[in-house]
């Protein structure tokens, strides 16, 4: 199994930025990425961000050319820059592991508050 804490979040004005990380830990070698989700009241749980270890990246078309994300060398730890965050970026965003190959089984973070006041 993975378990992933993440961290960072917090409130900000419109056009500022703010950075997330995420700590995997277990069966690290099976994962398959890792990345964001989010949840703003009343809409679906979306993808913000995610990467593989291999450093494939897929990112969310509304955050595309504003967020960035990366990982470190040892693949178990990634970080999610937010810059020219808007107001509709805010929700709870949610670390997530996929891992296990082909099983897709997924491990979920406890979720973290962005709120971007205008």
């Amino acid at each position: 199994q993975v378990q992933v804490v993440e961290s960072g979040g917090g409130s900000v004005q419109a056009g500022g930025s703010l950075r997330l990380s995420c700590i995997a830990s277990g069966s690290i070698f099976s994962i398959n990425s890792m990345g964001w989700y989010r949840q703003a009241p009343g809409k679906q749980r979306e993808l913000v961000a995610k990467i593989t270890p291999g450093g494939t990246t897929d990112y969310g078309d509304s955050v595309k050319g504003r967020f960035t994300i990366s990982r470190d060398s040892a693949r178990y730890t990634a970080a999610l820059l937010m810059n020219s965050l808007k107001p509709e970026d805010t929700g709870v965003y949610y670390c997530n592991a996929n891992y296990g190959g082909n099983r897709n089984y997924n491990s979920w973070g406890q979720g973290t508050q962005v709120t971007v006041s205008s």
